[in-house]
């Protein structure tokens, strides 16, 4: 019988596909919004839905695309690849297309990838078809106004899991030509770190050997990008204590991390309510993104075409 908590991760895709993007927004409307948002997004943006990444032998018509979402008639701009939830079983890239637009709105342009699910594949191969996603954005999104030298990925729950991985055993992304000097930074959100035990995950992962090689807190050494690893202060049990472990981790190896527990998220909610400007998860990013390439971020009060 499989534990809560991994029934739980299943879940998540299915609640989110149950409701509509703007009735999950208004679900979880914060009760208490803050009088002010320290910065705003005020570009339109541009949609370019259903993009091949991958084409080769046995592409998936379906699992093998991604969306863009960019911020319109803008140039060099940095790049965000989001990477969907639901414990590697469920979910899709158009439940998150709010954050790709949210995103895209503050000068970001934003994938939002597809990958193949279990039990259909197991592991690698979700891991597999992120990095080709991320090897095809930094191969193609400079045509579209992008800088391939200032991507960052980010992903909820099981996504958080997998550019966790990305980022930390270089091994998949040298499989596509690229490297972990290629990330600009990591953004993880209710992630999880460390797979196991072995009988909970072998229909999704296989066997304990392969259980560790799939656990990012395995491979964490001295070369990685900057994490923020964030997680709900009524997450899923060990969420907590497995991001603190994640950041703990990268310190001690002297690479930058920093963790963020979220007041007043669940497992579902902090990562539903990014659609909203003014969410701590939202601005978190945004100042990481700032901090760490070339994006100017504008205040509420100014407007996208005011001079800064």
């Amino acid at each position: 019988m499989k534990s809560f908590r991994v029934l739980c991760l299943a879940l998540v895709g299915g609640v989110l596909a149950a409701v509509p993007a703007c009735a999950r927004a208004r679900a979880h409307a914060d009760p208490n919004p803050k009088p002010a948002v320290k910065s705003g997004g005020h570009f339109d943006v541009e949609e370019v839905k259903n993009v091949a990444y991958y084409d080769g032998d046995g592409a998936d018509k379906v699992k093998h695309k991604l969306d863009l979402y960019l911020p319109k008639g803008q140039k060099d701009f940095p790049v965000l690849l989001f990477v969907h939830g639901g414990g590697w079983t469920t979910g899709d890239k158009w439940l998150y297309g709010g954050i790709g637009r949210r995103f895209a709105e503050n000068g970001i342009g934003t994938a939002v990838t597809n990958y193949r699910l279990s039990p259909g594949v197991k592991h690698p191969e979700h891991i597999k078809d992120v990095a080709r996603a991320f090897a095809w954005t930094h191969e193609n999104i400079a045509k579209y106004g992008g800088k391939p030298d200032e991507i960052f990925v980010s992903g909820h729950s099981a996504g958080g899991h997998l550019v966790a991985l990305l980022a930390t055993d270089e091994s998949y992304l040298k499989a596509e030509k690229c490297s972990l000097a290629d990330v600009k930074g990591v953004i993880p959100v209710s992630g999880v770190y460390r797979i196991g035990p072995p009988i909970l995950f072998q229909k999704t992962f296989g066997d304990a050997d392969a259980c560790k090689e799939a656990s990012p807190l395995e491979h964490v050494g001295d070369k990685h990008p900057p994490f923020l690893i964030m997680y709900g202060d009524k997450d899923f049990p060990t969420c907590d204590r497995q991001s603190e472990d994640m950041c703990a981790a990268l310190q001690k190896a002297k690479c930058e991390a920093t963790s963020l527990k979220i007041a007043g998220r669940d497992h579902i909610t902090i990562v539903a309510r990014i659609v909203n400007q003014d969410d701590d998860v939202t601005q978190a990013a945004l100042d990481f993104i700032a901090k760490h390439s070339s994006l100017k971020l504008m205040p509420v009060e100014q407007k996208k075409d005011d001079k800064p």
